[in-house]
C-alpha cells in the first residue's frame, strides 16, 4: 500500500504543504501513519479525503462546517448531492459561455464584412444578432408558402394537362394570387432596414420595397431618415415597434 508524505500528498491534490498541515491540526485529514521520527504518511484514502475537502472548499464550506459533514457516517450522500448540484452549475454555465461564444463569432464575422469599421457599425450588426432569430421564422413562413403555392400551381396545371379540367387551376391561380399578396404584406410589415449612411432603422413603403433590386440580406432603398439611396441591410422589427 502506498504512503505519501506531506509534501507529495499536497502536490497531488493541488495545495501548499501549509493547508495540509492547516487541516491536519484541524483535525480534519489526520495522516494514517507516523514514524517514530515523527514523519506523518497518507494513505490513498487520505488523498481521496483531501480532493473532497477541496470541493467542498471551493463550495465556500467553512472548515468546521466540513469537519462536521465529514465526521459524519454517511457522509457521502450529502457530497453527492452536492457534486451533482456542482456538476448542473457548470454544464450551465458551459451552455451559457457556449451561447456567448457564437455570438462573438457571429460578431466577429459580421465586422469582417464591415468596411469602415465604427461604434454605429457594431450597433448595426448588434441589432442584426438580436433580430436574427424572428428574421428566419419569417423567411420560414415565407418559403413554406411559397411551396404551398408552387403545389397548387403546378398540381391544378398537371390536371388541367391530363385530364382536361381548367376549372381548378382557374381556382387555384386565384387562391396563388391571394396567397401571394398576403405573403407581401405579411413580409414586409415585419421587416425594417438599416441605413449604412445614418445607421437608422427604417420602413420604407410597400410599393418602394416590393419594386426594388435586392440580394438575400438587402434591398435598395431610399433612407426615410438622411435620403440616402442605395443598398440597406434588412433586418426584423422588434416587438416593441411593431406593436406599436
Amino acid at each position: 500500500m502506498s504512503k505519501y508524505t506531506t509534501g507529495e500528498i499536497a502536490k497531488l491534490c493541488g495545495v501548499s504543504v501549509r493547508t495540509v498541515q492547516y487541516y491536519d491540526t484541524r483535525g480534519i485529514l489526520v495522516p494514517n501513519e507516523i514514524t517514530d521520527g515523527g514523519r506523518r504518511l497518507y494513505s490513498e484514502e487520505d488523498i481521496k479525503k483531501m480532493k473532497i475537502i477541496c470541493f467542498l472548499r471551493e463550495l465556500d464550506l467553512p472548515i468546521n462546517s466540513i469537519g462536521e459533514l465529514l465526521s459524519q457516517e454517511h457522509p457521502e450522500d450529502v457530497i453527492n448531492i452536492l457534486l451533482a448540484n456542482q456538476k448542473n452549475k457548470l454544464l450551465s454555465e458551459i451552455a451559457d459561455n457556449k451561447l456567448r461564444l457564437e455570438k462573438l463569432e457571429e460578431l466577429e464575422k459580421a465586422l469582417n464584412h464591415v468596411k469602415h469599421f465604427s461604434v454605429e457599425s457594431i450597433g448595426d450588426v448588434a441589432y442584426l444578432m438580436e433580430n436574427k432569430k424572428k428574421l428566419r421564422k419569417i423567411h420560414t413562413i415565407m418559403i413554406i408558402v411559397g411551396i404551398i403555392m408552387d403545389i397548387i400551381e403546378v398540381g391544378t396545371l398537371i390536371l388541367w394537362i391530363r385530364k382536361g379540367i381548367w376549372l381548378p387551376f382557374a381556382i387555384g391561380m386565384c387562391v396563388v394570387l391571394i396567397l401571394g399578396i398576403w405573403t407581401s404584406y405579411f413580409y414586409f410589415n415585419r421587416v425594417a432596414y438599416i441605413c449604412p449612411s445614418c445607421h437608422k432603422v427604417f420602413k420604407p413603403t410597400l410599393k418602394q420595397a416590393f419594386w426594388a433590386k435586392h440580394t438575400p440580406a438587402t434591398r435598395k432603398l431610399t433612407c426615410t431618415e438622411c435620403g440616402y439611396n442605395g443598398f440597406c441591410v434588412e433586418t426584423c422589427i422588434k416587438e416593441e415597434e411593431d406593436n406599436e
